[in-house]
């Protein structure tokens, strides 16, 4: 915990005072009740007020106190804080080693399941978009509230040859930030994109880099199964998404050992390269997590989807602590009315 005042705190010298004016009344009560200590009606109302309910008010006093000092110097707190409004981009891999049936049924159908699963537990004010990637990377849902629309993206894979791990992640950035202006010739093989008939060519927009995982207002879930195989680097497109704070989750799905897949007279051996999705979540700021099996995947899913729409924020709790101040001067006021009719 820190203070925005922290000056403030020399107030709390206040309360060892307090203490010592607390214990002068006691003993001077005292004092002047001796005089009279032969009278047993007196002894019988003395009798009565001495104990430990006698203390407990002026202590909830004091410690109201206390909390209220405390709040003057404006304590802040990193407490954990849902989000208003996030966007979820989940990069897919729809290569042909998705048909691999070592997760069950099959991992694109594992995928499928457990990403529509996902969509179930995010809040409605939570927008999801939807990247697939093979050997080329399109949107197939931008970024929506509606989980209708984005379970129908996900119900339209098709299996298509080879992995473009690294076109997925930097299509998923341009998802995120369609105004940003991302370079999108790594994907296109284009330098320059044309412009519509009449309109502008958009000019690539500069930024300034910040610190990985800093934006809290979006995030990737990379899941795959295989080998980069073609297109650009994936650990330059994680350092993409680091330069604008964006952590990349990934989810690596498929038996360590691998599988050997058969398609129109062609077979492979498919194995899980977890060594870059490691490193892809590593750079970011994020995480890694390994899905060996259907349920594995639902698992993770499902962590996952409390995890998105959470975060940790320094927040001035100021207002507890007066909050509390104010909470315990009436139970003390409350106890006092109960036990001596009268406050204090």
């Amino acid at each position: 915990m820190s203070f925005l005042w922290p000056t403030m705190l020399w107030s709390l010298l206040l309360v060892p005072g307090l203490v010592l004016l607390y214990l002068w009344l006691l003993s001077r009560r005292k004092k002047v009740a001796l005089p009279y200590a032969q009278l047993a009606l007196v002894k019988e109302a003395m009798a009565k007020g001495v104990g430990w309910r006698r203390h407990v008010p002026p202590a909830l006093l004091l410690l109201a106190i206390t909390a209220m000092l405390v709040a003057t110097a404006r304590p802040t707190a990193v407490i954990t804080l849902p989000l208003a409004e996030q966007t979820i981009i989940l990069a897919m891999d729809v290569s042909g080693s998705m048909r691999a049936t070592d997760v069950q049924p099959s991992r694109l159908e594992a995928m499928q399941a457990a990403g529509k699963a996902f969509l179930t537990d995010l809040p409605r004010s939570v927008r999801v978009g939807v990247v697939s990637f093979a050997g080329t990377a399109a949107i197939v849902q931008p970024p929506t509230f509606s989980r209708e629309d984005v379970v129908a993206a996900i119900d339209r894979f098709q299996l298509q040859r080879a992995t473009a791990i690294g076109s997925g992640l930097i299509l998923s950035l341009a998802a995120m930030f369609p105004d940003a202006g991302i370079d999108l010739s790594q994907i296109t093989g284009q330098r320059n994109m044309p412009a519509p008939l009449g309109a502008e060519p958009k000019a690539q927009k500069e930024f300034t880099p910040v610190e990985p995982g800093s934006y809290a207002s979006g995030a990737i879930i990379l899941l795959t199964d295989g080998q980069r195989t073609t297109g650009p680097d994936p650990i330059e497109a994680a350092q993409m998404a680091a330069q604008r704070g964006v952590k990349v989750y990934t989810v690596g799905i498929g038996t360590k050992e691998g599988d050997t897949i058969g398609f129109e007279g062609w077979t492979m051996r498919v194995r899980l390269d977890e060594d870059t999705l490691k490193q892809i979540a590593q750079i970011t700021r994020a995480e890694y997590f390994y899905a060996g099996t259907a349920e594995d995947l639902k698992k993770v899913y499902e962590g996952l989807s409390s995890r998105m729409v959470m975060e940790k924020k320094e927040t001035e709790v100021s207002g507890l602590f007066a909050a509390l101040g104010a909470l315990l001067t009436l139970l003390a006021a409350g106890l006092s009315i109960v036990w001596f009719n009268r406050v204090m």
